[in-house]
C-alpha cells in the first residue's frame, strides 16, 4: 500500500487531514512547488551534493512519481510528524530514502510558498505589513479569511499585587 495523491484527491477530508489544506489550496501550490523542486534538483542531487555530471531525470521506480505525491509527502510530514521509519512505509519506501526525500524536499516547500507569497511571516511586523495587504481573493486562498481580530470585550482581571504575592506564600507552605 502507498499514499499516492491521486488516489486521494476525491476525499477531501483526507487530504485536509493530512495536510491542513483544501484540495483547491494544495492544487494552487503544486505548479510552484514543482518549479521550486526542479530548480533544486538542477543544482543538487537527492543525496545533497551539488549536480555536476548529468541533469536531473526522474527514475522509473520513483517513489514519489509526481509533483503532488511530493507535495503529499513533504506537507504530511511536516503536520504529522512521524517518525521517518513510518512515513516511508505510508509512501513505500524504506527510512534511508524517507530521509532524502523530507531533506530534498523541505527547503524546496520555502522555496515554493516564497514564490507564490504564502511563506508565513517571521515577525510581528511582517504579519501587520501582510494583513494590512490582504483582501478577499480567490487567487490567495492560504489568506484569504485571515482579517485582524477586534479587541476583546472580556473585562480586564485586575490582581493586587499584595493579594498574588500572599497567594504564593501560601501555595509554598
Amino acid at each position: 500500500m502507498r499514499l499516492r495523491y491521486a488516489e486521494e484527491r476525491d476525499k477531501a477530508y483526507r487530504i485536509l487531514d493530512l495536510t491542513s489544506l483544501t484540495v483547491d489550496e494544495f492544487e494552487h501550490l503544486v505548479p510552484a512547488f514543482e518549479a521550486a523542486f526542479l530548480a533544486h534538483m538542477d543544482e543538487w542531487t537527492l543525496e545533497g551534493k551539488p549536480r555536476t555530471g548529468r541533469r536531473y531525470s526522474q527514475y522509473a521506480n520513483c517513489p514519489l512519481p509526481s509533483p503532488e505525491d511530493r507535495l503529499l509527502f513533504i506537507l504530511s510530514y511536516l503536520k504529522v510528524a512521524p517518525i521517518q521509519a513510518a512515513h516511508g512505509v505510508l509512501f513505500g519506501m524504506g527510512q534511508p530514502k524517507a530521509n532524502q526525500w523530507i531533506h530534498t524536499l523541505l527547503p524546496v516547500l520555502g522555496q515554493a510558498l516564497a514564490a507564490s507569497g504564502d511563506l508565513p511571516a517571521r515577525t510581528r511586523a511582517e504579519l501587520q505589513e501582510r494583513l494590512s495587504q490582504v483582501t478577499v481573493d480567490a487567487s490567495t486562498p492560504f489568506l484569504s479569511t485571515t482579517a485582524p481580530n477586534a479587541q476583546s470585550s472580556a473585562p480586564k482581571t485586575r490582581m493586587n499585587k499584595g493579594a498574588v504575592i500572599a497567594a504564593r506564600r501560601s501555595d509554598t507552605l
